[in-house]
């Protein structure tokens, strides 16, 4: 499994894989978490210019966990 972040302000976009497999793309709030069900494999990621790229990330537990980070720290 893999995963790749990108933020902004009001959204939060993930790229996901699973053994070698696309998952696809999910797009949330910034203020929830990703669950599996939200990535669509015919979803093609968008992030917008100002997103930041905000890592890779092992699991979806890891990819929460970052969002959830972040969240303390404002």
């Amino acid at each position: 499994m893999g995963f790749y972040l990108w933020l902004d302000d009001e959204l939060a976009w993930a790229q996901g894989t699973y053994e070698y497999r696309p998952m696809g793309t999910a797009v949330i709030a910034s203020t929830d978490l990703f669950r599996r069900r939200d990535f669509d494999p015919r979803r093609k990621l968008q992030a917008p210019r100002g997103a930041r790229f905000a890592g890779q990330f092992a699991s979806l537990g890891h990819l929460n966990g970052e969002l959830r980070k972040r969240r303390r720290a404002r």
